[in-house]
């Protein structure tokens, strides 16, 4: 976060991308000079989408079961969607949490943080 505002770095959130993935894929592209043709643009959003990757063995690690992930049901990628975190969470353990992210990231533009 100390870099922020440069112009090499971009902050995007997973919050963000959920919300509006073509527009953040677009504002990602324009940070990069890129420019991709709508077909283009449809095929990565596509095929870059939560299920689509959760099915897909080369991008939701199922080849490393046994190495990577110990159990052979397991899976790296769960539901896809934001504030999952609060149904594992104690309430202790959530209180816990906001105090350490409120003092970590106090001063900062709260855009940053989509799900506040």
């Amino acid at each position: 976060m100390s870099l922020r505002g440069q112009e090499n770095v971009l902050i995007v959130s997973y919050e963000e991308l959920k919300q509006d993935t073509r527009s953040v894929v677009q504002k990602i592209c324009r940070f990069l000079g890129k420019k991709l043709e709508p077909e283009e643009l449809n095929s990565l959003l596509k095929h870059s989408s939560f299920q689509v990757m959760k099915e897909n063995k080369m991008s939701n690690y199922t080849l490393l079961r046994g190495w990577l992930i110990e159990d052979k049901n397991g899976s790296l990628m769960r539901k896809g969607i934001s504030g999952d975190w609060k149904n594992h969470f104690t309430v202790a353990q959530a209180e816990v949490f906001d105090r350490i992210f409120r003092e970590k990231m106090a001063g900062l533009p709260p855009e940053l943080f989509p799900w506040e």
